[in-house]
Formats: C-alpha cells, structure tokens, sequence
C-alpha cells in the first residue's frame, strides 16, 4: 500500500470509491453544495493506492464563512470492503502533515467522537449556517493558529 497525491489519480477510479463509500446520491449532501464549482487543494488531498486500487481518499477544499477563508476537509473516502483498517486515521495524519503555515483554519462536518483526536471541534462554529441540512454539533472547526473568523456567517464555496 502506498499513499499519492489525488491529482494522480483518475476522476473514474476516485467517483467509483466516493460512490461506493458514500453511494451514489453523494452529490445531495449538504457538503456538495459547500464545495460546488470549487477545485480541490493539491497538497492537502491524497489517496492511497493497494494494488493499483484506489482503496481510501480525502480532499480539502476552498471556502469561506463571510470573508474569512477556510479549508473544508472532506469527503474522507474509505472502500467499503476495507474500512476499520486505520486507512481514515492515516489520511487524516498524511493531510495534517502536508499543512503549510500559509493554509488557512479548516472545517469539516463530521463526527466529533472521531474528528476531536485530530483537533477539530464544534467550537466557534455554532452561528455560521450552511446551504443545506446539518446537525450543529458535526460542524466541526480546527483552527489551531487561532485565527480570529466571524461568529456568524454562511459557510460556502471560495469564489
């Protein structure tokens, strides 16, 4: 198993592993719209690779709560027949590993029981709304250099 940038792999290799990961109304997520029209962060999105198969992916993305620019994390992609091996945790570490002091504070929505161990939480997020449904307590922020962002504001695409 190895891990590789995203932009090396195939667009129909990486929407089969979205599809099969997260089923193929995928792009009704409230994520999608968030992330719509915008490109994915080269050096934050990886994939890994076992066998030539595209196994696990994540991507990072530009977008905004106001004017203050932020990095949406996500979708975190593991294949079906491979999950629970550890290969989420392992892109969350490559992806936190690749951050440049010039990246901005990320955002994700997700499960706090897993995210919290890589630094994301819900906190400073609870007035900022989205372009779809979400659960308040998933909109998770990691801002570990404490940049000051808006306490209201609609989350969305970077343009």
């Amino acid at each position: 198993m190895h891990n590789t940038p995203l932009s090396g792999i195939s667009a129909d290799a990486l929407n089969a592993l979205l599809d099969d990961a997260f089923g193929a109304d995928r792009h009704m997520r409230t994520a999608y719209l968030l992330r719509k029209g915008m490109v994915a962060i080269n050096h934050l999105s990886f994939g890994i690779l076992d066998e030539g198969e595209l196994v696990a992916s994540i991507q990072c993305w530009p977008v905004r709560v106001d004017k203050a620019e932020l990095i949406l994390v996500g979708p975190v992609a593991v294949a079906t027949h491979r999950q629970n091996e550890g290969l989420g945790t392992q892109l969350m570490q490559l992806m936190l590993n690749a951050v440049t002091p010039q990246d901005a504070p990320m955002v994700m929505i997700g499960d706090p029981e897993y995210y919290g161990r890589f630094g994301f939480e819900a906190e400073g997020t609870s007035g900022w709304t989205l372009p779809g449904p979400w659960e308040p307590r998933r909109l998770l922020l990691r801002n570990s250099e404490m940049v000051a962002l808006p306490t209201h504001g609609m989350l969305g695409p970077n343009d």
